[in-house]
């Protein structure tokens, strides 16, 4: 199985989201994926124009020339695809909402139909998509501000595809902690995520079991919020002294 892994963190590599990509990958590696990471910050990709020359003038392709085609393609070749961002003000980072603008939009059909009472939607060309996994962390606590994000998430692709797990993860600034106290807590959020990986491959799915597990907080709410509110005013006060 080839799963690709579309990473939208503009801090790539640095981003808390990358630790979870990287965990979930090795334990797919190790149930017999293939796998290739790509961080969406290193390539060139315009925004969608709103010109319709994916339907019109070049059906099926961007008439905008980026790395969009290079991505697209790799895509397409990918049995499972695996989109990550961090969670920037409840919704995709700006990254990857021009990337899943730019990669979806051409493989529909301009005509509409009708999927339910009340619903209207663009047919699908005849294009074979590959299944799903999503990941996202986010700077609050609470696995209730993923809310929207898991909405539109299943709203992109849930009628044309199958979704195979999704992981969200708050308190995503712990993720790269490296105090010593902390630690064991990371290492068995780390083990968790590989065990999702070898799951999805080998299942087909994320058992409810390791799904539960990794909704649990890292540490206590409260405990997350005096830290952070401690580590934020270490940091301004230390920065105005500089000023200073």
């Amino acid at each position: 199985m080839k799963l690709v892994a579309f990473n939208g963190s503009p801090r790539g590599k640095e981003g808390n989201t990358h630790v979870m990509v990287e965990e979930f990958l090795k334990g797919a590696e190790k149930a017999g994926a293939e796998t290739e990471s790509i961080f969406l910050a290193e390539k060139e990709l315009k925004h969608c124009q709103g010109c319709f020359g994916c339907w019109l003038k070049t059906p099926g392709k961007c008439v905008l020339k980026d790395d969009m085609e290079y991505l697209r393609a790799k895509y397409l070749k990918a049995d499972l695809a695996l989109f990550a961002t961090p969670l920037y003000l409840a919704n995709f980072s700006g990254l990857m909402k021009d990337f899943l603008d730019r990669l979806f939009l051409p493989f529909l059909d301009p005509h509409l139909k009708r999927d339910e009472p009340g619903t209207m939607a663009h047919p699908l060309r005849q294009v074979k998509l590959p299944k799903y996994v999503f990941l996202s962390s986010c700077g609050f606590a609470e696995q209730t501000q993923f809310k929207l994000l898991r909405l539109l998430f299943r709203e992109l692709v849930e009628s044309e595809s199958e979704i195979l797990a999704e992981i969200y993860r708050g308190e995503g600034g712990l993720l790269k902690v490296e105090a010593e106290g902390f630690q064991p807590i990371l290492l068995n959020y780390k083990k968790l995520l590989r065990k999702a990986g070898k799951e999805v491959i080998k299942n087909g799915k994320l058992s409810e079991k390791t799904a539960s597990k990794l909704e649990k907080p890292l540490i206590p709410y409260e405990l997350f919020l005096e830290i952070g509110n401690k580590t934020f005013d270490e940091i301004l006060t230390e920065r105005a002294k500089q000023k200073g």
